[in-house]
């Protein structure tokens, strides 16, 4: 069931395009929503990363640049401010 789950998320193919061997995909996805909605995954991650970082194997350095973080101007909830016809500013 899991594996199935992790096919899903790693190909991207709807849940009808499962591959049978994982069984029926309603099955599947039913389990994954479920997971999702009872925390889970989030225990398991929360699990995982703790036992790696214990480890040592965790490096939590961050790198955060303007680079990456731009949105799309479209992207924004600020309305645009509307001139009348034929009024400019400047240039």
């Amino acid at each position: 069931m899991v594996e199935g789950i992790i096919y899903r998320l790693r190909t991207g193919v709807a849940w009808r395009d499962l591959p049978e061997s994982f069984g029926p995909h309603q099955t599947v996805s039913k389990r994954h929503r479920r997971f999702s909605a009872d925390g889970t995954w989030d225990r398991i991650h929360a699990r995982l990363v703790a036992e790696a970082d214990a480890a040592g194997q965790v490096d939590w350095t961050v790198s955060v640049d303007s680079t990456i973080n731009r949105a799309h101007q479209h992207a924004t909830n600020t309305s645009r401010l509307e001139r009348p016809a034929g009024v400019h500013t400047g240039g």
